[in-house]
């Protein structure tokens, strides 16, 4: 290929993009989504599986803790059945009748009674569990507590992804759009270039320097556009949308009011309120409650139980006969396992030791919050300070690049100065854009790290 269809490549494959884009625009406007960040973020909520996941571990936390508090309450237990036996022989005893005239009477003591038919109606009620049932009921409304905030956590991480997305997803185009301008300069340059080389004002070298700069801002612009796509696609997966919807930010990449925050008040708002948190203190409430069922286990369990049988033949009246009677039952059981050999105080000491590894998680992530609450207002304030120099870089480059344009067309100043001059206009502007999606960023990494 020669170098002058090598040069002529990006043309081409901008002039196909273009044309390509304008034939397809009836079809791309009707498939746009306009949203602004708020709207990008209550469309991610209402269709994420992640938290469709947690939010069946909720309902399941709650179900448990339901079963929980039911254990204090009476069971009524209602059972049927029919039995066929074979035959056995029947067992009587001869019986004098105190006449020696008469001949002795037959008394059966068990008959040969084949069809067993039995109805029961029990009920059992726990007395005294040793607070047992009350750790249980502990353990699981803790329980129910710690996944109501994981639910609370996933939403949070869902909102922080979901803007991070938005704002990369404006940054790209906002950086294709700024590399589309200075493709449109440096085309210009070029062709005012190639003009003083045809009247012999102008070096062969200066021609294929904006040529060459002219390839490089074009490659930039390729690989922008790839970000855009991809920070595209990342935000459809987000919302849910068809592939081939276009998202389009309705909100502009403007710098927020800045918060300046201090930094204690902020760690003391997180430790009360990040879910990640709340929810690892729960669990450390569980895990104590589950130490207290393993010693309630080990202690006197006490219960009242009682039944209605109504049965054919009825074992309980003797001897039996092949007719329906009833019968009842009341009993209290006391159970006290007093020797198993250390089964139940390993279960207790396990569940000690649990319960203090979560102690020490938490423990631990109080540290963390510190720290990444720190970090975040840190960050916060070198993205605000950063902004303050991007828009005074991009005033000085924009005046620079003015003059030195003037100062090229009178011919005072090589091509190589106006050159440089368009790359830190250009560079500047890239910059701005940066930091203000830089901001944003801290902003919403803030909100996530304090739990608002």
């Amino acid at each position: 290929m020669s170098r002058a269809r090598f040069l002529l490549l990006p043309w081409l494959l901008g002039a196909t993009a273009a044309s390509a884009q304008q034939s397809d625009a009836p079809a791309a406007a009707a498939r746009t989504v306009r949203l602004t960040a708020d709207e990008a973020v209550t469309r991610a909520l209402a269709a994420s599986p992640r938290l469709a996941r947690l939010s069946a571990l909720e309902t399941a936390a709650e179900a448990q803790r339901r079963g929980a508090r039911a254990e204090r309450l009476p069971q009524i237990d209602l059972a049927a059945g029919y039995s066929r036996h074979s035959d056995v022989p029947e067992l009587a005893i001869l019986q004098a009748t105190g006449d020696p005239t008469q001949p002795l009477r037959r008394i059966t003591v068990f008959p040969n009674i084949p069809d067993n038919s039995r109805l029961r109606a029990g009920l059992a009620v726990p007395v005294f569990t040793s607070g047992r049932i009350s750790s249980l009921i502990r353990a699981a409304e803790e329980g129910r507590t710690a996944a109501g905030q994981d639910l609370r956590a996933g939403r949070a991480d869902l909102v922080l992804e979901t803007k991070s997305a938005y704002w990369l997803l404006v940054t790209s185009r906002e950086g294709v759009r700024v590399l589309q301008e200075a493709t449109k300069a440096i085309d210009q340059h070029l062709k005012d270039a190639s003009n003083r080389e045809r009247f012999g004002m102008a070096a062969r070298n200066e021609v294929l320097a904006v040529q060459v700069e002219r390839d490089r801002v074009e490659l930039d612009r390729l690989r922008a556009e790839v970000s855009a796509e991809v920070a595209e696609a990342n935000l459809q997966r987000l919302l849910d949308l068809a592939p081939d919807a276009r998202v389009e930010p309705a909100e502009p990449l403007a710098a927020p009011a800045p918060a300046a925050p201090e930094i204690e008040p902020l760690v003391t708002q997180a430790t009360v309120g990040r879910p990640e948190r709340m929810a690892l203190a729960a669990r450390v409430a569980a895990a104590e409650a589950t130490t207290g069922v393993e010693r309630a286990s080990r202690l006197p369990q006490l219960a009242l139980s009682g039944g209605y049988s109504y049965a054919n033949p009825n074992r309980d009246i003797v001897p039996p006969t092949a007719e329906w009677n009833d019968s009842w039952d009341i009993g209290v059981s006391l159970t006290w396992n007093v020797l198993d050999f250390g089964r139940r105080s390993a279960s207790e000491a396990r569940a000690r030791a649990q319960a203090e590894a979560v102690r020490e998680q938490l423990r631990e992530l109080d540290r963390a919050i510190r720290l990444e609450v720190t970090e975040r207002v840190l960050e916060l304030r070198t993205a605000e300070m950063r902004v303050a120099v991007a828009e005074r870089s991009i005033e000085s480059a924009s005046e620079n690049r003015k003059v030195a344009g003037d100062r090229y067309r009178e011919g005072v100043v090589p091509s190589s100065e106006l050159l440089d001059a368009e790359v830190a206009y250009e560079r500047a502007a890239l910059a701005r854009a940066e930091s203000l999606a830089s901001l944003r960023l801290a902003a919403a990494g803030l909100d996530r790290a304090v739990g608002r």
